[in-house]
């Protein structure tokens, strides 16, 4: 069926596998990092160098179908196309494989050991380093992230160890199975904390409900934050579920070892076979519960068989007759009821439409029938967009591009089909020229300063003339860009016909943008990028979701951004980036955005009845930042009473009660006094200084010995409380209304006197002062 449906050339199509070879990597996963599950490289080859011995591997051959000749044919330069790892970094069972992650590793299984190389282990100098280096990570000086840069900065001088088998059976059994399977279990069978992920921290554990066993893991349960103890997801089930599975367990094996063995074996498949097989990196991007169903659903059987254990143990042992039926109706009850009761209001998906809500507001603040075209970077904007197209067929006339995708040969060819009535993307490279293993990544090699027009650039990357490749000591001869500074032209005709640009603003329209590449890399995804951009020549308007700051993710032209809405406009006006607040892209039209903003769907988002799921309270940041900012430009052109509108929806449709990240509020509290709406202000900042009060009264009653595993925390809520008042202080006329709200400050910072000193409680005088002299901006 899967071939079957590929051929269709079905809009959604990932990893078209339409034939032989393209199912085989789809069936062998090739899109996902190669792992090594018994004998393989530990994540400290990327301190080791290149092994002296055999420096380079062979790849896989990559097959795919020639359709004039009938056959599969390699499409890959395979020979010795890879890097060997290090033979000195290999091991057995390599639990900890991923350089990316190494940081981590080094916090759960603790740092790689080092010596100095023999040419140098007479330099004191180096001695003196490397000694200081261990001394002060000892003493907590410095951290996992400062031990990775020392290790990295004096490769040459130093040898760095593996990890130890031990070090890999440790982390396997902490990280692996403690903490990624039983973790899990434990969720399902006795309780669940919250729903924010862990990273062997505070939140995501399991819980019971029993408080001294609870208390005994995670410090005391009482006074909890309300955003804590109303979390829909906290479920607690008493370890009732675990107790009837144990008991199921235990019978079984009494009654059929036959029977037991077999459950037991797919119990054991499904679930601790599988994070063998998956070995997993800490941390994932999202919790990874749902990969082990097939595991719970095996201890529900035992569950079930728990209950007939009750049931006949009662029988057999009592002579009543009515009382085995209620053993087994007090079961349900104890079990299924309760289990229901908790797991009801985080599972129920009616009235949710938030994530259909958040897809037509990206597709909404896209011009309507010009042939946009809008880049896309991870699942959440990505899977949206193409349920909302594919599902409810809305705003089909949008060209939904995922960058990450991009990378990959199939997508491309997608990209260049029509799709509903979105045309094909603007590109002139040919499939030949971005197939596997062709043009993967470009190699910078800087030959000259000058600047090249875009379409002479790419005119280079889609040669395959001799004078493009530079040769590799494996033998390989790869594409080469020989400089990084590219000029792309602006046709102001197509600019203003497509109406990128308002006429009023046809004077800020600049000749040309030029834009530096990386002097290192170019991936595939970029090239495509860039290509699409040399042959749009300005006349289909190009939108980015954002969800990144990376430069490449706007083709390098940050400077170059109009925010509407939700998504980022390309346009031909500079507008840089401050550097004080970096994170603020784009100039602003606001009678433009205003338009898109009131006429959004919010899809119940201010209901108390339902779930606001971690992902739906994430979408939260990018409505409440864009809000803020576009209620900041209009207050700027004198149209308060337009912000407060644009304010007023996001203050209704997102409560401060159900969305949490509460700093990105602060600009709502400060745009409020500006319109002079004291009243909504003040609201906001009780509500919110409210939680900060709440939070470090609950830290201030644990153990202050246990102070450092919750020191981030404390310090977050406290600084950001500490941010919000200054707004107030700063804008607020009631001089006595701000003195009481120091007052509550002041009282958090005596209550946290192990971490602040005297010295840091909020001195309102001395804020004038320095506010007066300029020395507070």
């Amino acid at each position: 069926m899967i071939p079957i449906r590929s051929n269709a050339n079905t809009i959604i199509n990932e990893n078209s596998p339409s034939d032989a070879r393209l199912l085989l990597a789809y069936y062998n996963l090739e899109q996902y990092p190669e792992t090594h599950l018994f004998y393989g490289p530990m994540y400290s080859d990327m301190f080791a160098g290149q092994d002296p011995e055999a420096p380079y591997k062979d790849d896989k051959p990559k097959y795919e179908r020639d359709y004039k000749t009938g056959k599969y044919v390699v499409v890959n330069n395979w020979k010795n196309a890879d890097l060997s790892p290090n033979s000195n970094h290999l091991g057995f069972l390599p639990r900890m494989w991923s350089a990316e992650n190494a940081e981590n590793y080094m916090k759960l299984s603790g740092v790689l050991n080092f010596s100095l190389k023999k040419e140098y282990a007479g330099d004191k100098k180096i001695r003196d380093i490397a000694s200081k280096l261990k001394t002060d990570f000892i003493s907590g000086n410095i951290d996992e992230r400062e031990y990775i840069k020392f290790l990295k900065q004096f490769q040459e001088y130093i040898d760095v160890k593996k990890p130890s088998f031990w070090q890999n059976m440790h982390y396997f059994f902490t990280y692996q199975i403690g903490y990624m399977y039983w973790r899990y279990f434990m969720w399902n069978f006795t309780g669940r904390q919250d729903d924010i992920q862990g990273e062997m921290n505070n939140h995501g554990n399991w819980i019971s409900g029993i408080k001294f066993l609870d208390e005994s893991r995670l410090g005391s349960q009482d006074k909890l934050p309300s955003d804590v103890k109303n979390n829909k997801a906290r479920n607690t089930y008493y370890f009732l579920p675990f107790i009837l599975g144990v008991l199921g367990v235990y019978y079984q094996w009494k009654k059929s070892r036959q029977q037991f063995w077999c459950i037991f074996m797919l119990f054991i498949f499904t679930g601790i076979a599988l994070k063998l097989y998956l070995n997993e990196r800490p941390f994932e991007p999202r919790e990874r519960d749902y990969a082990l169903v097939g595991s719970f659903y095996v201890f529900a059987i035992w569950i079930g068989i728990g209950v007939f254990a009750v049931y006949e143990k009662v029988r057999n042992g009592l002579n009543f007759t009515l009382l085995p039926g209620f053993t087994v109706l007090a079961s349900l009850l104890a079990v299924p009821v309760v289990m229901a009761y908790q797991n009801w209001d985080d599972h129920d998906r009616s009235d949710r439409y938030m994530a259909q809500s958040i897809a037509k507001a990206y597709l909404d603040s896209v011009e309507k029938d010009v042939g946009a075209m809008l880049y896309t970077i991870g699942d959440n904007d990505t899977f949206a967009l193409w349920y909302a197209q594919q599902v409810e067929h809305y705003r089909t006339d949008v060209r939904t591009i995922n960058t990450s995708l991009l990378a990959r040969g199939w997508y491309i060819d997608q990209m260049k089909r029509k799709a509903y009535e979105s045309e094909p993307v603007p590109s002139l490279l040919t499939h030949n020229l971005y197939t596997y293993g062709n043009r993967d990544v470009i190699y910078y090699k800087g030959l000259t300063e000058s600047r090249w027009d875009i379409k002479d650039f790419m005119s280079w990357i889609a040669s395959n003339d001799e004078k493009t490749r530079i040769k590799f000591p494996n033998g390989q001869k790869v594409l080469f860009y020989p400089t990084n500074k590219i000029r792309v032209p602006v046709n102001r005709e197509n600019v203003l016909k497509s109406g990128l640009v308002k006429p009023k603003d046809s004077a800020l329209i600049v000749d040309h943008i030029d834009i530096n590449l990386p002097e290192s890399v170019l991936t595939k995804n970029r090239m495509m990028m860039l290509d699409i951009l040399a042959n749009n020549n300005w006349e289909r308007p190009i939108y980015f979701t954002g969800g990144s700051f990376d430069k490449a993710e706007y083709i390098w032209m940050k400077d170059y951004l109009q925010l509407e809405g939700l998504v980022y406009k390309l346009v031909p006006i500079k507008t840089p980036i401050k550097k004080t607040n970096p994170y603020q892209m784009g100039r602003i039209d606001a009678d433009k955005m205003y338009g898109i903003v009131t006429r959004w769907e919010w899809g119940n988002s201010n209901s108390p009845d339902i779930y606001h799921d971690p992902e739906t309270r994430k979408n939260s940041i990018s409505y409440r930042g864009n809000i803020a900012r576009l209620a900041d430009q209009l207050i700027k052109e004198n149209k308060q009473d337009s912000a407060r509108v644009v304010l007023n929806i996001a203050m209704h449709n997102m409560p401060v009660a159900y969305f949490g990240f509460y700093s990105l509020l602060d600009e709502f509290v400060k745009n409020y006094y500006r319109i002079e709406d004291v009243k909504m202000a003040r609201q906001i900042f009780s509500k919110i200084s409210s939680k900060y009060r709440e939070t470090l009264y609950y830290y201030s009653t644990l153990d202050p010995s246990t102070v450092d595993e919750s020191y981030v925390e404390i310090v977050t809520n406290m600084e950001r409380y500490r941010n919000l008042l200054d707004i107030v202080v700063d804008n607020d006329t009631n001089k006595t209304y701000k003195e009481q709200q120091i007052g509550l400050f002041n009282e958090q910072i005596d209550m946290m006197n192990y971490i602040y000193s005297e010295e840091e409680r909020y001195d309102f005088e001395d804020k004038v002062k320095k506010d007066s002299l300029g020395l507070i901006k």
